[in-house]
C-alpha cells in the first residue's frame, strides 16, 4: 500500500516535481517562461498537493539517464586525496584569488593586510571532507563563495571588523564541511553563494535542452 502523499517528506516531493519540470522543459513540452514560473512556485510552496498539481499535466518522467546527469552536475567535484594538504594566500597591499577548477587542500591560510582576497569554491575539486580556512585579516577584504551543496561555518573573531555568512549550509552530512577560523581587525569577511539553487537548476535545464537540440524559447 503506497504511503499517503501528505505523509511523504516535502523535500522529496519537491525534488520529484522539479525533476519532472526539467525533463519536460528539456524536451520542449513547456516554454522557458512556463518552466521558470512553475519552478518558482515549486520552490515556494510547502503543500504536497500543490507540488503534485504543478506537474500533473506533464507527460514525461525522469529516468536513470536523467538521474545520472543530475548527479554529475550537482554533486561536489571529488578527486582522490593527494599531497594537497595546505595552501597560503598572502595579500599585502595587493590581491589574491583562488577560483576555477582548483584542487582544495585540507587547510588554507589567508593573510590579508590592506589588501583583498577571494576564494571561490563554486567549481573547485574537493579531496577532503573537512576543510579549514584560517584567516588573519588586517584592514582587508576577504570574499568566500560557497556552492549550496557544501556546508560552511564561521568562527572568525572580529576586532572592530565584520563577518557576514550568507551561505545556507543545508547540504547533507556527506557534503564537504568548510570551517573558517582566525581573526579580523578593521576588516571584512563575506561568505556567500555565487549561484543560487534556482540559478543552478535553470542552467542545468538549459544544458539538458541544448543536449536534445532544442532551442530556448
Amino acid at each position: 500500500m503506497p504511503v499517503k502523499l501528505e505523509d511523504r517528506p516535502i523535500e522529496q516531493v519537491r525534488e520529484e516535481t522539479v525533476d519532472k519540470l526539467i525533463v519536460n522543459y528539456s524536451r520542449a513540452i513547456i516554454s522557458a517562461e512556463a518552466f521558470e514560473r512553475r519552478l518558482d512556485e515549486a520552490m515556494a510552496t510547502d503543500t504536497h498537493q500543490e507540488l503534485v498539481d504543478l506537474v500533473a499535466d506533464l507527460p514525461l518522467e525522469a529516468d536513470t539517464s536523467y538521474d545520472d546527469k543530475k548527479e554529475r552536475s550537482f554533486t561536489p567535484n571529488y578527486a582522490a586525496s593527494g599531497n594537497s594538504v595546505d595552501d597560503k594566500l598572502i595579500s599585502i597591499l595587493g590581491s589574491n584569488v583562488r577560483d576555477g577548477q582548483w584542487v582544495v587542500p585540507k587547510k588554507i591560510v589567508v593573510v590579508d593586510v590592506l589588501g583583498s582576497a577571494k576564494i571561490d569554491f563554486t567549481d573547485a575539486i574537493f579531496q577532503h571532507q573537512n576543510i579549514e580556512i584560517n584567516v588573519t585579516n588586517v584592514i582587508g577584504n576577504l570574499e568566500i563563495f560557497i556552492p549550496e551543496n557544501v556546508n560552511v561555518s564561521s568562527r572568525v573573531f572580529n576586532i572592530i571588523g565584520s563577518t557576514e555568512n550568507n551561505a545556507p549550509s543545508m547540504a547533507g552530512r556527506q557534503a564537504p564541511q568548510i570551517t573558517i577560523t582566525g581573526w579580523s581587525l578593521l576588516g571584512s569577511v563575506e561568505i556567500s553563494v555565487k549561484r543560487t539553487m534556482k540559478e543552478k537548476l535553470v542552467a542545468f535545464a538549459n544544458n539538458m535542452r541544448e543536449a536534445f537540440g532544442m532551442e530556448k524559447r
